[in-house]
């Protein structure tokens, strides 16, 4: 796949990725645990299609020390066994929220798991992962990124 847009080296693409980079800072300091955050990155860039986001997040989980069964299953939670009751309630909201527009919205028994293993700050954090990965998922879909060259820590 040939890229549509160097997103760098355009000047509007370039800025906006930097503001969408700083967004992700905010994340890091709300206290939402560094595994969730990463498998929240993994589900709705599959979710998106966005093979860019999927290479990228799926590495840097296991540069982070996520093991490859947990990465793996990340498409497959529901049935899979690995993932806490915590990171189940944020997957769930990943889902939720990434496919708003098929008609679902966001449950009230959703909100209810994720408001029983989060407190407001990593709410807050977890609201803003999920937006900021369906950002960063849209622009490199449409710009169509290559995928597969991607090394942890690049950005």
């Amino acid at each position: 796949m040939e890229p549509r847009i160097d997103l760098f080296a355009n000047k509007v693409t370039a800025s906006y990725s930097k503001r969408l980079l700083t967004a992700g800072k905010v994340v890091d300091d709300s206290g939402l645990p560094k595994a969730v955050y990463e498998l929240v990155k993994i589900r709705a860039s599959q979710i998106n299609g966005c093979s860019f986001c999927v290479d990228m997040h799926t590495k840097d989980a296991a540069h982070a020390g996520e093991s490859q069964v947990r990465i793996n299953l990340v498409a497959a939670w529901r049935e899979a066994a690995v993932f806490t009751e915590p990171e189940r309630a944020a997957l769930e909201l990943t889902e939720a929220a990434t496919r708003l527009a098929d008609g679902g919205g966001i449950g009230a028994d959703t909100w209810q798991r994720v408001r029983k293993h989060y407190d407001d700050e990593q709410v807050g954090g977890l609201i803003a992962a999920i937006a900021t990965i369906n950002a960063w998922n849209r622009i490199n879909a449409i710009a169509h990124t290559p995928a597969g060259s991607y090394e942890p820590g690049q950005f």
